[in-house]
């Protein structure tokens, strides 16, 4: 009788701990099927991309002081547009830029909207300088400018990753039933970058 209880026993303990494994794996699928993992693989990729886009912004704006100082040792060049890139330079300084920007539009409209005003006054004073041939003969406008020409492009293929990163990251937020798994972890649909951003609509128009 005692050897068929400790039999009995060791039947409900086994069956418990095949239990406990089933509801285990069970729960790491479910979790699994509606996205619990995923929207921290998209998140960290919509960092990663946001990361990437702040270091190239950030390496334009590091060759705005020295391109000014180049610009104006040319003689009578035009005022107007050099001050407009140091107060464009200005305000995309004065931005306080942190992982929020990511997360509110109004925030990243702000700073798209700053850097798009630098980018047009950096694109206007090079048409510009197309007026000061001496100014252009030099080596340090024609290594600034190839430096600018060459920041420019990175930053323009850093934002259409990030672009689609926030894309794919907002289709686990927003689609079934990983949307699920994007509200226990307490995730949101993230704004993302205009395709063309304001203040840098046409290329600056130069009369000679």
């Amino acid at each position: 009788m005692i050897m068929m209880a400790g039999m009995q026993a060791h039947r409900i303990s086994s069956w418990r701990h095949f239990a406990s494994i089933a509801l285990l794996s069970l729960s790491a699928l479910s979790l699994s099927g509606c996205g619990y993992n995923e929207v921290i693989t998209q998140d960290e990729a919509v960092k990663a991309g946001w990361a990437e886009v702040q270091n190239q912004y950030q390496r334009r704006a590091d060759l705005v002081p020295n391109l000014v100082k180049t610009v104006k040792g040319a003689a009578n060049f035009e005022k107007e547009t050099l001050e407009a890139v140091v107060q464009a330079r200005a305000k995309v300084g004065q931005l306080n830029v942190d992982q929020s920007v990511t997360e509110d539009p109004a925030k990243l409209q702000a700073f798209q909207k700053a850097q798009g005003e630098l980018g047009s006054a950096l694109s206007r004073l090079l048409v510009v300088a197309e007026r000061y041939p001496e100014l252009k003969a030099t080596d340090a406008f024609r290594d600034l400018q190839a430096q600018l020409e060459g920041t420019e492009n990175r930053i323009t293929v850093a934002r259409n990753r990030y672009i689609e990163a926030v894309a794919e990251y907002n289709k686990v937020v927003l689609h079934f039933p990983s949307s699920i798994g994007a509200g226990m972890r307490g995730k949101k649909e993230r704004p993302t970058f205009t395709a063309t951003a304001p203040g840098a609509e046409r290329p600056p128009e130069v009369e000679f």
